[in-house]
């Protein structure tokens, strides 16, 4: 399974938009019991848990998809690699916690704790984050379709790793993710993919968009107050009533400003 997570992280970062989306449909087999069961159960975690006497439990390359852990104290926990499709982690502490690789397709993580979590390469398509905290984690991954409606996305690290080559691919992919309300001040979303995001009423401030994929996003109500809007592409954009846009930072280096919809004034 190690594998199976390293080549596809490989293909979403390194290739292309539409091959990265062919090898998730070709690369694994999502109907198989690796991918859909669990081998433990929610006594076996809370008993581990109870075992470890507050310190991290080691759950890393586990089938847990399904399970529901809603409400846990998982500070810390080790699940790099791990498979939690469509698990329940409603509620549930995950501060801190190695999430690098793991599966969390249409997992429910609303109200959950994520601060400071790892998420490098990680698969959470279609998951429930809404009212989520990720404050300060590091969502390398792929979000698409991710429900982040009211979440705290203080200081995120998101952006692409501009200082070595051979990382500078790797980057947040929230497309068509909702994001409505979202607090996302002083985040890093450089050259990180936003397509179709809605972004509607969100907090920007602050927040690195630096040669960001904007396209077809909806920013209607956002506050942009010292966002980076340099070569952010906003093709299709809806950047009406936006809140502190004087403020922005290089809203002329816009990209296909001619084709974004705006207020009249802009």
């Amino acid at each position: 399974m190690r594998r199976l997570a390293l080549s596809f992280m490989l293909a979403v970062f390194a290739a292309g938009p539409a091959a990265a989306e062919q090898d998730l449909l070709l690369g694994a087999d999502m109907s198989s019991p690796a991918m859909t069961k669990a081998e433990m159960s929610r006594a076996d975690v809370e008993a581990m848990i109870q075992a470890a006497d507050g310190k991290p439990i080691d759950l890393h390359d586990k089938a847990l998809s399904g399970l529901d852990l809603s409400g846990l104290n998982l500070r810390g926990v080790n699940l790099r690699t791990a498979r939690l499709n469509k698990a329940n982690l409603r509620g549930a502490d995950l501060s801190g916690a190695n999430l690098e690789q793991a599966w969390l397709l249409k997992a429910d993580l609303s109200g959950a704790k994520l601060a400071d979590a790892k998420m490098f390469g990680i698969t959470a398509r279609e998951a429930n984050l809404s009212g989520a905290d990720l404050s300060r984690s590091m969502p390398i991954g792929d979000f698409k379709g991710a429900n982040m409606s009211s979440a705290t996305l203080v200081d995120l690290k998101g952006g692409a790793n501009i200082k070595n080559q051979s990382m500078g691919l790797m980057r947040a992919v929230f497309t068509s993710v909702n994001l409505l309300g979202a607090n996302l001040k002083g985040a890093n979303l450089g050259r990180s993919r936003l397509e179709y995001a809605n972004l509607k009423d969100a907090d920007l401030t602050g927040v690195v968009l630096m040669g960001s994929d904007l396209s077809g996003a909806n920013l209607t109500g956002a506050t942009v107050t010292g966002a980076d809007f340099k070569n952010v592409d906003v093709s299709g954009a809806r950047l009406i009533d936006l809140q502190g846009q004087s403020e922005a930072k290089d809203w002329a280096e816009r990209v296909s400003i001619d084709r974004a919809v705006t207020q009249a004034s802009d």
